[in-house]
């Protein structure tokens, strides 16, 4: 169970007790208040009753004497003590019908029957009274049966009512011990629960932050492979582990992405600076040779004898040879440059790609015969008019032909391209060698930038490593793709796949 959950089930628990001790604190109350009013009137009634007693035996002693008054003498009753004793009889009807307001629902059948039989008595001593000076007026007031009853149900009210009375009495009685034995319980439950509650709370979180502090500790010592897992908390405990744990895998990760990115960094700058050897090398050697023959063709024009004009021509030709060649790989720096500063523009116009592709292979035959290779042009057939960039193009199988007849001696190049017919108007160009190939290896890596194949390829073959990589993203920028297919020892094909019109 959460933290959070035991901490509400503990509140809600005490709440509880106290509501407990306060409901029945207001309960008792109001049990010995109803019980109270519920015995006072029954001492009301009782004492009532005796009133009312006392009352109808003073009535009869005086209807008695009036009867034998009436009997031996000739006395009229004056209007006066007719309405005196009409008062004295309302009067105990009217103490009667209080009694009634404070019976119970117990004593209602027996004041049925006190109200029924006094009615009938005080009618009939009314009727007396009003009747007195009526000489042939005859009632027997004598008879004691009337009063009599009058007065066993006077009195088996007040046994009643003190029955009543008694009972309330105990009721009180048992309602204040049970309140009080009720009250003390649940005081003394809620201290102990509280108590309970509060020590296992302060021991299971004491617990979980030892261990919290304890991964911590593990984490800031270096081990993020430790796991905060002994934690038996599904709340805000639990959620906290989850996160340090959760912490410790995306260190771990994130310095797992900083020691890979600096291999990659440093792999990076061991390409750069066997790429700045390379470049050094390749730049150096058509260098050498303008200064070289530069140096000669000015020693020999500083001599006195004759010059010769084939030897002379032939040293020209060599010092164009080395510019051109050392304009080839500034070029290739500086369109690399543009490309990864996101300068290098597409120039469109309208070419034949048939034309190009035999102008670059006829440029290439110089180099071809130098390492006894065989070219190979196949039937292109009739292929769309390019919009495009035309010296991107050329530049692509430049590099491609020039790539292949340099790992390739005594061999064979071969150049194909066909239209696709899905989608429409797109041109699969291919550049296939009997060459050295590439491992798979060496074929993830082919069209990095600064990257060649292995580190002795610049040693026994020469080159900067930016051909292919400007391949692929002169490729890129005209809409198409470049992708390679090649094994040890059985050549590689370059396949170049370009729209008709990049738009």
């Amino acid at each position: 169970m959460s933290l959070r959950r035991q901490l509400t089930l503990s509140l809600v628990t005490i709440l509880i007790l106290f509501a407990v001790n306060i409901g029945t604190h207001f309960w008792g109350s109001f049990a010995r208040n109803e019980s109270m009013i519920a015995y006072r009137n029954s001492v009301s009634a009782t004492q009532l009753s005796t009133e009312i007693e006392q009352l109808l035996e003073d009535q009869r002693q005086q209807i008695l004497i009036l009867a034998t008054l009436r009997e031996t003498t000739e006395d009229q009753l004056e209007d006066t003590e007719l309405r005196r004793a009409e008062d004295a009889l309302e009067a105990i009807n009217a103490k009667i019908q209080q009694l009634g307001n404070l019976s119970h629902s117990v004593t209602e059948l027996d004041y049925e029957l006190l109200w029924d039989k006094s009615s009938q008595l005080l009618k009939r001593w009314l009727s007396f009274y009003r009747s007195y000076n009526d000489p042939e007026f005859q009632m027997d007031m004598n008879d004691p049966l009337p009063f009599l009853e009058v007065s066993q149900r006077l009195k088996d009210m007040e046994q009643r009512q003190a029955y009543i009375a008694a009972q309330r009495a105990n009721i009180i009685d048992r309602t204040i011990s049970l309140t009080d034995r009720i009250t003390v319980i649940a005081f003394f439950a809620s201290i102990f629960l509280t108590a309970k509650l509060g020590y296992f709370l302060v021991s299971y979180t004491n617990s979980s932050l030892k261990r919290l502090k304890k991964g911590t500790e593990r984490f800031g010592s270096g081990d993020l492979d430790y796991r905060i897992d002994d934690i038996d908390d599904t709340g805000e405990l639990g959620d906290l582990a989850d996160a340090f744990n959760d912490m410790s895998d995306k260190l771990r990760n994130a310095i797992y992405d900083v020691h890979k990115a600096r291999d990659i960094a440093d792999e990076a700058n061991a390409a750069k600076s066997i790429f700045l050897a390379n470049v050094s090398h390749e730049l150096r050697t058509p260098l050498n040779g303008v200064i070289g023959y530069s140096e000669m063709l000015h020693d020999e024009l500083g001599d006195k004898g004759e010059i010769n004009r084939p030897q002379f021509q032939q040293d020209l030709d060599t010092i164009i040879k080395s510019g051109r060649q050392l304009l080839t790989l500034i070029d290739d720096i500086l369109d690399l440059s543009k490309i990864e500063t996101g300068k290098m523009s597409l120039h469109r116009e309208m070419f034949d790609p048939t034309e190009i592709l035999h102008e670059a292979c006829e440029v290439l035959a110089p180099l071809l015969r130098n390492n006894n290779n065989e070219l190979r042009i196949e039937d292109f057939g009739k292929l769309p008019t390019f919009n495009s960039d035309a010296a991107k193009f050329r530049q692509i199988f430049t590099n491609l032909l020039s790539n292949a007849n340099k790992f390739t001696h005594a061999g064979t190049i071969t150049v194909s391209a066909r239209e696709l017919s899905e989608p429409p108007g797109w041109v699969e160009f291919a550049v296939h060698d009997t060459g050295i190939g590439m491992t798979s290896e060496q074929l993830t890596r082919v069209f990095e930038a600064f990257v060649q194949a292995d580190s002795s390829t610049s040693a026994n073959y020469g080159g900067t490593g930016l051909g292919l990589a400007i391949c692929r993203d002169f490729c890129n920028l005209m809409g198409g793709q470049i992708s390679v297919e090649s094994e040890p020892g059985t050549g590689s094909t370059f396949t170049v796949t370009l729209p008709s019109d990049p738009a």
